[in-house]
């Protein structure tokens, strides 16, 4: 028999301060963003009267369309790179001694103490043609002199996974470190190899911070206007720049606003896909598990 537990004052008084500061902080936020999509822009930078779908039918623009997909592309592959870089040190990070770990964990933190503005202007300098990390590959034949490092793709990209790298291995290291090394040697004992340990089983145990860390990759680096702002060129603009530039160049707030709600909203369709996704392939190893139980 299922009894319902009975709620405490206290409990309620905890609950109901987190609803009003989500409530005024984040859904209010929202709602006005949305709103705003549909009213017509003043051409004192304002909100006029009134309602529209002008703003709505104009992100069919092919401008729009080409920042959203490079937007996309360029946060994708920020997040798999971090993903690539951060899982082999998120198991180094338990299997070697607290000393090191430890290490490790502020050596992973220690960007956090410095302004992203500071840090940014700090790489725009190193890969300047006349800085030192570009006269170094210079010297070694790995790069032409005149061949630039800045104002790319390929700059925006690696600023990015800089930036967002952090945000990668903390989930996971949290992940791993309730994970028991002794699978793995289990596996190894089995006649797997350590590679197929780790791929078959590590990584299997260490999902729930993998994609932990890929949404906070993910999702801040789809908003990102700073970095490309900085570092990026004119075929490196990401739809956060022209959010920016609507917002406060143009004071076009419906646009803004607009070009907001198209990114959230596919942001929002594409994780529901890989929730869905994930959720059938959950499913299907449960079938499995059983078929093989019977």
């Amino acid at each position: 028999m299922h009894v319902k537990k009975k709620i405490t004052l206290s409990e309620v008084f905890v609950s109901s301060s987190s609803i009003v500061w989500m409530v005024l902080f984040f859904l209010v936020p929202s709602i006005l963003i949305y709103t705003y999509a549909f009213k017509p822009s003043d051409i004192y930078g304002g909100i006029s009267e009134g309602w529209t779908l002008e703003t709505i039918f104009s992100l069919s623009n092919i401008l729009y369309l080409k920042l959203l997909f490079r937007t996309l592309g360029l946060s994708a592959l920020t997040t798999i790179i971090c993903l690539i870089l951060a899982v082999p040190l998120g198991y180094q990070m338990i299997t070697i001694s607290k000393r090191g770990r430890n290490l490790l964990l502020m050596l992973v933190i220690v960007p956090f103490w410095s302004s992203l503005l500071i840090r940014i202007f700090a790489w725009k300098t190193l890969l300047h043609p006349e800085g030192i990390f570009h006269q170094f590959l210079a010297q070694i034949d790995l790069l032409s002199p005149n061949t630039p490092l800045l104002y790319n793709s390929i700059a925006v990209t690696f600023v990015m996974v800089y930036t967002y790298l952090p945000f990668a291995v903390l989930p996971i290291y949290a992940s791993a470190t309730k994970f028991k090394l002794q699978l793995i040697e289990a596996a190894m004992d089995l006649g797997a190899s350590k590679t197929q340990a780790i791929y078959k089983v590590f990584l299997p145990g260490i999902e729930k911070g993998i994609a932990a860390a890929a949404l906070m990759v993910f999702i801040p680096a789809v908003g990102t206007y700073v970095i490309p702002d900085l570092v990026g060129g004119i075929n490196s603009e990401m739809l956060g720049n022209k959010i920016a530039q609507k917002t406060f160049v143009e004071r076009n707030l419906p646009q803004a606003s607009a070009l907001s709600v198209l990114l959230a909203v596919v942001v929002f369709c594409i994780l529901m896909v890989i929730r869905r996704y994930t959720g059938m392939q959950k499913k299907v190893r449960v079938y499995d598990e059983v078929r093989n139980r019977e």
